[in-house]
């Protein structure tokens, strides 16, 4: 059988007109098993990427435009980009509905949260009292702990009830979308990963698991997807 094909999102246009990407993406997949194929926003018929690929990862990135959820904006929004918003909100949807598995990594949780009716934190405190820092200044990774919820399937994922990530966000999901829950949380309360209750495989983590491909904890993440989209592959 030929390897599952995984699609990864890109960020948006630069300002040399480039798409780009973090290697680690792609580096992940190829660890587990997955041949990647990067797609640039822009695609008219977003649906149509669902004949080309047998799983998604919504990549991290920039914010989301907060029109889409009825947020406000806010002076920390950064890099909002309504090419790469369009496209990826009708994605997220159309994976779901079409039970292709999807990843959502920080932003591309965020996305599966918002194109299903959720909305978002705007800013998380970045102040040295905070309970958690989820990001340092001015945009720098940190780590922190996350307890999962051991009935999810996120939990049967990585094998554990509590992990140690690497975090990179200042926006967060508030309001969980209607058919999807909560699965894990940081020690301040926020919420860092959601899955869909349908039987679709769809999972979001605010965290960053291709920056620790070293952790065979988080290396299960892509292990999994690669194996479900082997399955969705197998039947088609």
């Amino acid at each position: 059988m030929e390897a599952p094909r995984i699609g990864i999102t890109t960020y948006g246009r630069n300002e040399q007109g480039r798409f780009c990407l973090p290697a680690a993406y792609v580096d992940a997949v190829r660890q587990a098993g997955g041949v990647p194929l990067l797609l640039p926003p822009g695609e008219e018929r977003p649906e149509r990427v669902l004949e080309v690929v047998d799983g998604l990862i919504l990549a991290g990135g920039g914010d989301i435009d907060p029109a889409y959820y009825g947020g406000q904006n806010h002076p920390t929004l950064y890099l909002v980009d309504p090419e790469r918003d369009r496209f990826e909100l009708h994605l997220a949807r159309a994976v779901v509905d079409g039970n292709v598995p999807v990843l959502g990594i920080c932003r591309g949780s965020q996305v599966l949260n918002v194109a299903w009716g959720g909305d978002l934190v705007p800013h998380l405190p970045e102040d040295e009292d905070a309970p958690v820092r989820h990001r340092l200044p001015p945009r720098v990774p940190t780590d922190h702990p996350v307890r999962v919820d051991p009935g999810s399937r996120l939990a049967g994922i990585l094998g554990e009830r509590e992990v140690s990530v690497r975090s990179w966000h200042h926006q967060a999901v508030r309001r969980v979308a209607p058919g999807w829950r909560a699965v894990a949380w940081a020690p301040d309360g926020t919420v860092e990963a959601v899955e869909c209750q349908r039987e679709s495989w769809a999972v979001g983590v605010q965290w960053h698991p291709e920056l620790s491909l070293d952790s065979p904890v988080h290396r299960r993440l892509f292990e999994a997807l690669v194996q479900a989209a082997a399955r969705r592959r197998a039947e088609r």
